[in-house]
């Protein structure tokens, strides 16, 4: 069985380099990166490995809702002079580099979705909590920093909502980390309540009429935005990709050595 580790390139790199106190010690960042994705190619013995890296390019989120990941710090300039040395050490080592045109999110999503839509299974190593949308028998996530997986049961028991429902629960409550708005004046503890009364936006808003006026009429004036930012939390899981898992194969220090 083909078994495809998938590292998030920028969630990797920018926590390795926000711990180090001196930012310009890039070489430092490319040697500890280095040694974690070798450390995550024992631990989890993958037949496949690939990093993925955020593009330049604005996002079709961003175009769809300019506010979106609004007042997010930046890359660090010498972190972002420094990619390119640490992108050709992880190819000196064998470990492979794809980049994104924008976010990378929805590529991971999209190589994780087509490895178990072909029997396969997919590790993405991340401390970003929107994959959990993705998560099934056959799609874990990796958290290198706390060295765990991430546990979508304990998730689920913070937002008080099952999965099925996470983004339903960002289109009423929000996302502050990623500045979707989600509906005004409505919190995750009211978006929870309401989901777990009507199971889903969908029904909830049949079901406007049995509501307290002011809850409804908070429902109905944030209906677009409520769709929106449906969207934007949401992961696209088929994009047009064309790499090949062939380019990705681990190779055994073996082959590597002959």
């Amino acid at each position: 069985m083909n078994k495809l580790l998938i590292i998030d390139g920028l969630n990797l790199v920018r926590r390795i380099h926000a711990v180090l106190p001196d930012e310009n010690d890039i070489a430092s960042v490319k040697e500890r990166t280095l040694a974690a994705a070798k450390k995550l190619l024992v631990h989890h013995e993958p037949t496949h490995a690939i990093v993925v890296w955020d593009g330049d390019e604005e996002s079709w989120r961003k175009q769809l809702y300019p506010d979106y990941k609004k007042g997010r710090k930046p890359m660090p300039t010498p972190l972002k002079s420094g990619l390119a040395d640490i992108k050709k050490a992880l190819s000196e080592a064998h470990i492979h580099s794809h980049d994104a045109v924008s976010e990378a999110d929805d590529v991971i999503a999209t190589l994780a979705t087509k490895i178990t839509e072909n029997k396969g299974k997919a590790i993405i190593v991340s401390t970003d909590k929107g994959f959990s949308q993705i998560i099934d028998d056959n799609i874990v996530i990796w958290d290198h920093f706390k060295q765990q997986y991430f546990d979508l049961t304990e998730y689920e028991k913070k937002l008080s909502v099952q999965q099925s429902q996470i983004l339903d629960f960002i289109a009423l409550a929000g996302d502050s980390g990623n500045k979707v708005p989600g509906i005004a004046g409505i919190g995750p503890k009211s978006a929870a309540d309401l989901l777990n009364k009507f199971r889903s936006l969908a029904n909830l808003y049949k079901s406007i009429d049995n509501l307290g006026a002011k809850q409804a009429q908070k429902l109905i004036d944030g209906k677009d935005m409520a769709r929106v930012s449906y969207k934007l939390a949401q992961l696209q899981c088929h994009m047009p990709l064309n790499i090949n898992l062939k380019q990705f194969r681990v190779i055994s220090n073996s082959e590597r050595n002959t």
